[in-house]
């Protein structure tokens, strides 16, 4: 599978963790930055990177981590057509796809170990969204118009 993955200098080393760890398990993994974790550098900026690489195909789904995932957790879910959802454990990895579609799984660098972490992305990445069942192709469509909702014609958001 093709994954983005990027993380600020706080999630740096588990960044390097688990870019390597995919990589050594045949995933293509397009490293977007930091590239280094001595340089103070601002979460969101990494969270537009991963974002915007998924909107133009580079590939359909990502990774982001942060000292907590918090901050680039809000930050990317900022941009439409993006669902990050942070997963410190595998249930909420794997169900956050089949449930809900989520196409960027954020880790907190400072909360979760990279032994861990890499049970958490497997989880993700083995997942698939349960188009099958009505209840989450319902609930997956409301949250899709709440999108739009709150979206003007050129992708920035609408002050409702």
């Amino acid at each position: 599978m093709k994954l983005v993955i990027a993380a600020d200098h706080a999630g740096f080393p588990l960044k390097e963790d688990v870019r390597a760890y995919l990589a050594k398990k045949g995933h293509e993994v397009v490293d977007l930055g930091a590239y280094t974790g001595d340089q103070p550098d601002d979460y969101p900026d990494f969270a537009e990177k991963v974002g915007e690489a998924i909107k133009k195909g580079v590939a359909p789904c990502g990774i982001l981590i942060c000292g907590s995932g918090v901050g680039v957790c809000v930050a990317a879910n900022k941009i439409p057509g993006i669902r990050a959802g942070m997963c410190h454990d595998t249930y909420s990895a794997h169900q956050g796809v089949e449930h809900d579609d989520m196409n960027v799984i954020v880790l907190g660098a400072r909360i979760i170990g990279a032994s861990l972490a890499y049970e958490v992305v497997d989880a993700f990445i083995g997942a698939g969204f349960i188009a099958t069942e009505e209840r989450f192709t319902r609930r997956f469509k409301k949250v899709l118009a709440i999108e739009a909702k709150y979206q003007c014609g050129d992708g920035s958001a609408n002050p409702a």
